[in-house]
């Protein structure tokens, strides 16, 4: 179980845009916005954003074929999802247990005072999009031949020793790539604080408080050098950042991929409350192509808050513990 605590980070830099803008402003639109320039002349993407969305990696079935929705289907879509993942409803279909009939839920670390998924689909070019995933076409990962069931085999845990839990578990890096790269929207604290000088790009992430460090118009690292978050190398290509990450270690590869790995970000600042993010996943061991996401970060005037993730957490003790019990109880038998 993962604990937050109220301690202010100071922050560098803070916009107070609602976060709650979902299109370009009407200025953008009338081309009267103007885009904030570092001192450097660059785009200044400094701030804090959101990327909670309930849009979902791949295209669900109910939109099969359609990369966009109206906002009917989208209301009704939204809907859905928010009752169907509401934690502390017992009636709930993703908590009732198979077989077990309603009122019985599954045991879990949170309820919904944890969850922050946002509460609408992503909106794009004034139109909300049904999958992050952009390119294939399909709105599906593709996967090379049989290489998703592994994956899926490897995304889970041994019970004995600490180190063989996931690193989300053991609060050394965020789950589900929240600190990517690709940097991915969760179940909560998807804010993120950017700052920016001309050498370096920092993302300050509150998930775990992780932060990654882009350096500019730089070199890659050696291959035997692998930091947690990949070595991230950034440049401009007009008024976008590009930036290119590989050197992944080997306990943090998107989506079970190789030491190939490479993940091409792109941040472009479409209005004043969006900056809009795109990334491209190549490895061509694990994916039969490059396939790429969209989707905005939102202006936000929440706060980055420390995330204290071991302070009072019993959760690792009782984790192995609970497998102890567990085998001591089958030799019983």
């Amino acid at each position: 179980m993962r604990f937050r605590f109220a301690g202010f980070l100071t922050l560098l830099a803070l916009l107070t845009v609602p976060a709650g803008a979902q299109t370009p402003t009407a200025a953008a639109k009338t081309n009267t916005w103007t885009i904030p320039r570092a001192p450097d002349g660059y785009p200044d993407l400094q701030g804090n954003w959101t990327n909670a969305t309930l849009t979902p990696i791949e295209r669900p079935a109910v939109f099969a074929g359609k990369a966009t929705a109206s906002d009917a289907e989208a209301e009704k879509y939204e809907k859905n999802d928010v009752k169907t993942n509401d934690i502390d409803d017992p009636e709930a279909p993703l908590l009732v247990r198979a077989g077990s009939g309603s009122g019985e839920t599954a045991v879990g670390a949170y309820n919904n005072l944890f969850i922050d998924r946002g509460s609408q689909l992503a909106r794009v070019d004034g139109v909300k999009r049904t999958s992050l995933i952009v390119d294939p076409p399909d709105g599906k990962i593709p996967y090379k031949g049989d290489r998703q069931p592994q994956v899926r085999a490897a995304q889970g845990g041994a019970f004995d020793d600490v180190k063989r839990r996931p690193l989300s578990e053991r609060c050394i890096i965020g789950f589900g790539s929240t600190g990517g790269p690709p940097m991915m929207p969760v179940l909560y604290n998807n804010n993120y604080q950017i700052v920016q000088t001309p050498e370096y790009v920092m993302i300050l992430v509150e998930m775990v408080h992780d932060a990654r460090i882009i350096r500019m118009k730089s070199t890659h690292a050696p291959k035997d050098i692998t930091p947690w978050f990949g070595d991230s190398i950034g440049h401009w290509e007009g008024d976008t950042l590009v930036v290119e990450t590989t050197n992944f270690h080997a306990g943090n590869r998107f989506r079970g991929a190789s030491e190939n790995l490479r993940v091409t970000e792109r941040f472009r600042r479409v209005d004043a409350n969006t900056i809009l993010y795109r990334a491209t996943i190549d490895d061509p061991a694990t994916f039969a192509k490059p396939w790429t996401m969209e989707y905005p970060f939102l202006a936000t005037k929440d706060n980055v808050y420390e995330y204290a993730c071991h302070e009072g957490n019993y959760a690792m003790t009782d984790i192995l513990g609970g497998a102890r019990k567990a085998e001591a109880e089958a030799t019983k038998k």
